[in-house]
């Protein structure tokens, strides 16, 4: 085989690695208290794309300072950022869980049956102001999906790049496989965030308590997944031990 074929057979593996990496369970995590905010599809989509375009740029950083200027991220950096990718899914998950408290009024419905009586938590939506990403067409965007796939590219910059310095000798096909790792990337978390939003976007208006359900389990996962990072990254692997 030669060069140009083993170079273009490992840009194409490096497409669907990016597609599978995107739908890891910390980014389906945090892109999905995104989502549940939004009851546009399309939206939800550019949402995924927007965190895979800084997720592919941290990478693309990374990849200058690994490639270009040979500088070693080291395994305890490495514990630092996924320490702070799980520090960030829980106050993503819990901002969830705040704006749904702070969007109704909770209270109990009571009602019979025959003999007995039930009382089932409901909640009214209140009429407050719009919130900051959105519009009257959904179509509004924060930075903070951005920021958020940027803070995982960090993340997992250690481990990509570790995996891919034996194997690629040219820096500049190093750099071309992270750029279209990250396009693969963008295009899977495009997808998993379309997805996300199909059950989001057709309980938002008729089924209002099953789209509150929905929205409180991104938030709970969020939290859940979170924690366990935190554990994991700080005392089990004694970063702050």
């Amino acid at each position: 085989m030669s060069g140009i074929e083993t170079t273009i057979g490992i840009l194409f593996i490096g497409f669907f690695i990016g597609l599978k990496h995107a739908i890891e369970a910390d980014h389906v995590a945090a892109v999905s208290t995104i989502v549940s905010e939004r009851k546009n599809l399309l939206s939800s989509a550019i949402v995924g794309g927007v965190w895979g375009l800084g997720h592919t740029i941290s990478l693309l950083l990374a990849g200058v300072f690994v490639l270009l200027l040979n500088i070693q991220i080291s395994e305890r950096a490495e514990r630092i950022l996924e320490f702070c990718v799980g520090i960030m899914l829980v106050f993503l998950g819990l901002n969830v869980l705040q704006k749904i408290i702070r969007g109704g009024t909770l209270h109990f419905h009571s009602h019979e049956h025959g003999t007995r009586t039930h009382a089932h938590p409901h909640i009214h939506k209140q009429n407050h102001e719009h919130d900051e990403e959105h519009t009257h067409h959904g179509f509004s965007l924060s930075p903070r999906p951005l920021i958020v796939g940027m803070i995982h590219g960090l993340a997992g910059s250690a481990a990509l790049m570790l995996a891919l310095i034996p194997t690629i000798h040219s820096r500049a096909v190093g750099l071309l496989y992270i750029t279209i790792f990250g396009v693969g990337s963008i295009v899977g978390m495009m997808l998993m965030s379309f997805l996300v939003g199909l059950p989001l976007h057709f309980t938002a208006t008729k089924f209002n308590r099953m789209n509150l359900v929905l929205r409180c389990i991104a938030g709970l996962l969020s939290v859940g997944l979170g924690l366990f990072i935190v554990y994991e990254k700080g005392f089990s692997e004694g970063l702050l031990s």
